[in-house]
């Protein structure tokens, strides 16, 4: 990926350097069948003991009921979390780990952290210290 050039938009830069983070570490994930969004929701899985309703999942990734219901559909299909209806609530559905989730999320989260260091491995202990510095600053500011 070219790198954005001094006429561009601050925003713009950084939506570049997401947009080639976020590349990198997809590309190393899918050589296990894995993705970013993926990832995710295996991890909030793992945290949350194994299972969590639709519903708070959708929550915790910040999205739509509809896309974490596609996101099961290919979780399911890949044999790494089933469905299964809620406690006391027929009309509940929750999302449960299964053994091969389990496996996947911790095979995914290691390719994350290869990636995160081939990425960030250019920067000084500083200089990564600044950016997260940075980072916060920019979300606490808009949130």
């Amino acid at each position: 990926m070219p790198v954005p050039d001094s006429s561009q938009s601050r925003v713009h830069a950084v939506l570049h350097a997401a947009s080639f983070v976020e590349s990198r570490v997809d590309s190393k994930l899918s050589t296990i069948g894995l993705s970013l969004p993926k990832l995710a929701a295996l991890y909030h899985l793992v945290q949350a003991g194994g299972s969590l309703p639709l519903g708070q999942l959708a929550d915790r990734l910040s999205c739509v009921k509809s896309n974490v219901t596609q996101l099961m559909g290919r979780l399911e299909a890949d044999g790494l979390v089933a469905r299964t209806a809620g406690p006391g609530d027929r009309r509940s559905r929750l999302a449960v780990l299964t053994d091969a989730g389990r496996g996947a999320f911790e095979q995914g989260a290691r390719l994350r952290e290869e990636a995160e260091r081939e990425l960030f491995d250019v920067l000084s202990e500083e200089e990564t210290a600044q950016l997260a510095r940075i980072i916060e600053k920019l979300v606490r500011r808009t949130a």
